[in-house]
């Protein structure tokens, strides 16, 4: 820490200022620095105190002498920085004060100070030094914010004991006054220092001080604690701060210099000198210290902009705030369980995370979804109350984890909370192994396990290009699981994908998907970058490793996300071109191959045959509600493989007209009923004309499920023209627009499937799943006079994923034009 202003004479200064004292007796402080510097006995803490120990015995001495001689009295030598926190590394910086009371004239104050920086020069030590009053050390503090913080640290070493005393309460009393105003410029402070440096717990070659997460942020946290406005984490800081330390101690000791940056040429000696297995084992340590200290800076300076709001909230204004709402925010839910307060995601009052141990997950993706950091308190109460998962996992929280991993950029922060109180080890103990790795190839940016978490992100921007975005998502978190494990990591992640993805729930088709896009995760850019794309061997290989047109559109999106996930040196528009290509080449192969993917129509049920001529014999809508643990016996697999959508099975069968499925749909948004898995189909049960059959998975987005009857009384008014449910759902989403959505979705995309049916035009619909989205899509389907024959509706996580049989009046299938102008019709009405 720099903080002379007011510097003496040194080296070279003015001749006749400064008497060279008398020899020290044999040894003294030069021989006992080096003893305690090479003695294997004392180390870390105890070394640096041991240290400063020595040093201020030292000091005290000359000061004694030194006052003497100048006759300065009213004099005190007090240490700042780290010296001041009693912490000497072999190669620190002493950080010296000379404190007078300004009663000598200015001659005698400069020869004390030259009789005490001079030995020090000397014997070749850093000195950062200065020389002032009380008040002129807290008038520089004042226009200095690093000399103010400076002063946090002082500390007594020699000489009028009071004076210093004086000096170290009034510096706690400004800076705690002045706190309002500096903090947000120390903050500023430590986000140039991070843009300059860069994230610890990522670099190859980290400065252990300077780099977010290091030493800088220890003494930032320090500060901050002083100013009684905020304090951070206290769970594994000093050990993080004391780990930094004793690798700072062991690089000076290796490399004999004041240096803060490990160096991968020095890695391995200082490892050694640690007592650690390799520069792996020192590189991960690290970067678990600096993990600590990035996520309390995160949560510190947090909660410093919350207190800062609420005291700039005029005291008319606080006065209006009366009784029980006094200081007490609004609370907005934002799942079952999970709330919006003080702009973070807390839990609900209600929420018991000892009987559900789902609630870690929502509440995670919740608060992702909505761009809002997830309270510290909540994690720390989910981690000490929520009961493990049972294996395999429950649907729901699948779905909870694709959703966080679906949320984009704000999926990182949420994440790293989890990990700081260990929640995700606990979820996935195959993480243990890659969590903190670091990669010593140069294009990697991040660790293994940021780097899986940013593939998960950059794919989440992929997801309209996939028939199965959960499946990418759950491949991008999981494609580099193997790395540390011996042999190749693409074959050993495979076997773990496959366990995991078990554990998850998949059912075996997903998780044979999910395996074989984390083996095979590197071979298109690998083929496309080192093989001859026209020799058709190349192309059959791929295409046997693939296996499916569904895999290899995982896999291209899956190589694109892992390849701007791991550096701007990845990918290019080269690459891309080349994987794109050799995608191409290897769909066509497969397309002359295997049959064509699709959805497979079953016979309805004996529960969906009753409900049909029950609505063709009264001319109305009948419908019948169960709960997931009644489901009907003989109840069909869900679609997408046989994946079992998150909620409850609503069948609605209803004479067929015009707008049925949009009306459907208007209805459940309006009741707050979020639709995860959909099936339309049309039946003649009684040979008296058609009636529509709505087989629907369905959750409360908040609370309870409504009842049947309000249901059924609604889908009547709304059938006959008596609710208007375009003005409803409008009002809705005028209510819900000061909660706007923090991530950013990708556009949505609406597409023709070419070949995918010979009776009807298929309209795939890959969009964000939001509020009245399939009533959206209903409307459009109708304005655009085309009659659906039947519609398979899947939500993924934040995704849905949408495919819709279109004829024409006459039901044939439409005409390629009319087809793309549908399907343009569709995306427009949802952009």
């Amino acid at each position: 820490m720099t903080e002379s202003v007011e510097e003496t004479a040194g080296p070279g200064g003015v001749p006749g200022q400064y008497t060279a004292p008398a020899p020290a007796p044999e040894g003294g402080y030069p021989a006992a620095r080096l003893r305690l510097l090479h003695d294997d006995a004392p180390t870390g803490p105890d070394r640096r105190a041991g240290l400063a120990r020595l040093t201020d015995a030292w000091l005290g001495a000359l000061l004694a002498g030194a006052a003497g001689a100048s006759g300065v009295h009213g004099a005190a030598l007090v240490a700042v920085g780290g010296y001041g926190r009693g912490e000497l590394s072999p190669r620190s910086d002493l950080d010296l004060l000379l404190l007078h009371d300004g009663s000598a004239d200015a001659g005698a104050v400069a020869a004390l100070a030259d009789r005490l920086w001079y030995p020090v020069w000397d014997l070749g030590l850093e000195l950062d030094h200065s020389v002032r009053t009380p008040a002129e050390a807290r008038a520089t503090a004042r226009e200095d914010l690093k000399v103010q913080l400076g002063l946090l640290d002082a500390r007594h070493l020699a000489g009028d004991a009071d004076l210093t005393a004086a000096l170290r309460t009034a510096a706690y009393a400004d800076w705690r006054a002045a706190a309002p105003k500096r903090l947000p410029e120390l903050h500023d402070l430590c986000q140039d220092r991070a843009d300059r440096h860069g994230e610890l717990q990522y670099l190859l070659e980290p400065d252990l001080k300077e780099a977010r997460g290091g030493l800088r942020d220890a003494t930032a946290l320090r500060a901050v604690a002083a100013s009684w406005l905020a304090d951070a984490p206290r769970d594994g800081l000093e050990a993080a701060r004391t780990r930094l330390l004793d690798t700072r101690d062991a690089l000076h000791l290796v490399t004999g210099r004041a240096t803060d940056r490990l160096s991968l040429q020095e890695q391995t000696q200082v490892a050694e000198a640690l007592g650690l297995l390799d520069a792996d084992a020192l590189l991960r340590q690290t970067y678990e210290a600096a993990r600590t200290l990035s996520y309390a800076a995160d949560v510190t300076w947090r909660e410093v902009g919350r207190v800062l709001r609420a005291r700039s909230v005029k005291p008319t204004l606080r006065g209006l705030l009366s009784g029980r709402t006094a200081g007490k925010g609004e609370r907005s839910p934002l799942a079952e369980g999970v709330v919006e307060l003080d702009g973070e995601a807390v839990l609900a009052r209600t929420a018991r995370p000892e009987r559900d141990p789902v609630l870690v997950l929502r509440a995670a993706a919740a608060a992702a979804q909505a761009g809002l950091p997830l309270s510290p308190h909540a994690v720390r109460r989910l981690a000490a109350a929520a009961g493990p998962l049972p294996v395999p996992w429950p649907a729901e929280a699948r779905e909870q984890l694709v959703t966080l991993l679906g949320a984009g950029p704000h999926t990182v922060p949420v994440w790293e909370s989890l990990e700081a109180e260990g929640l995700i080890t606990r979820l996935l103990p195959d993480w243990e192994r890659v969590r903190c790795r670091p990669q010593r190839n140069p294009v990697h940016t991040w660790t293994v396990d940021r780097h899986l978490v940013e593939t998960a992100v950059r794919a989440s921007a992929l997801t309209r290009r996939v028939h199965r975005p959960d499946l990418l998502l759950t491949a991008a978190l999981l494609h580099d699981i193997g790395k540390g494990r011996p042999g190749d990591h693409s074959v050993a992640g495979e076997t773990i994908a496959r366990d995991v993805a078990t554990r998850l729930g998949f059912d075996a088709r997903d998780v044979t998907v999910i395996a074989t896009l984390v083996r095979h995760h590197l071979l298109l850019v690998e083929t496309a970058t080192r093989r001859d794309l026209d020799d058709p061997e190349t192309v059959g290989a791929v295409a046997d490793a693939v296996g499916g047109a569904g895999t290899l559109e995982l896999l291209h999106a899956l190589t694109e996300a892992d390849a701007l996930a791991t550096g701007p040196a990845a990918w290019s528009a080269w690459r891309g071109g080349l994987v794109a290509d050799l995608v191409k080449r290897v769909a066509a192969q497969l397309a002359g191959e295997a049959v064509p993917e699709g959805r497979t129509t079953d016979e309805p049920t004996a529960e969906q045959e009753r409900l049909a001529i029950e609505a063709a014999r009264t001319g109305g809508p009948v419908l019948a509600l169960h709960p997931r643990d009644e489901a009907p016996a003989d109840d069909a697999p869900a679609p997408d493989g046989g994946q079992e959508p998150v909620g409850v099975e609503l069948l609605i069968a209803v004479p067929d007209q015009p707008g049925v499925l949009a009306v459907a749909a208007g209805v459940l948004a309006l009741h707050r009923l979020t639709v995860r898995a959909a099936d339309l189909r049309t039946l003649d049960p009684i040979g008296e004309g058609p009636v529509l059959l709505l087989s629907w998975r369905v959750a409360a987005e908040y609370g309870s499920l409504p009842q049947a009857v309000r249901l059924r009384a609604d889908l009547v008014r709304a059938l006959d023209g008596s609710l208007d449910i375009p003005a409803r759902l409008a009002e809705r989403e005028r209510a819900y627009a000061r909660r706007a959505r923090a991530v950013p979705a990708p556009p949505p995309r609406v597409t023709v499937a070419p070949g995918t049916s010979r009776t009807a035009t298929v309209i795939e619909v890959r969009a964000q799943d939001a509020h009245g989205l399939l009533h959206r899509i209903g409307r459009a389907l109708e304005e655009a006079g085309v009659s659906v024959r039947s519609a398979h509706i899947s939500t993924l996580g934040a995704n849905a994923v949408d495919a819709f049989y279109v004829t024409d009046t006459e039901g044939a299938p439409l005409p390629a034009e009319r087809a793309a102008a549908v399907a343009r019709g569709v995306q427009s009405a949802l952009e």
